[in-house]
């Protein structure tokens, strides 16, 4: 499987900060990690998987 560069968070309708913990779990695997709403997620999830990259989603319902 190829190896994923960035996870995108979606964390409901509106914006909440990723603690420096889990922050520390995805810099310690290698990963990049953009926290945003839900729906700006998702639409760069599916902008950027288009164009090929290696990306992966974890959305939380609006």
């Amino acid at each position: 499987a190829a190896q994923i560069d960035v996870v995108f968070l979606g964390m409901g309708a509106e914006i909440s900060a990723l603690s420096a913990e889990h922050r520390r779990i995805f810099d310690e695997a290698g990963l990049g990690v953009e926290v945003m709403s839900s729906p700006a997620a998702c639409r760069t999830y599916n902008v950027l998987l288009s164009e090929g990259r290696r990306i992966a989603a974890g959305l939380l319902p609006v």
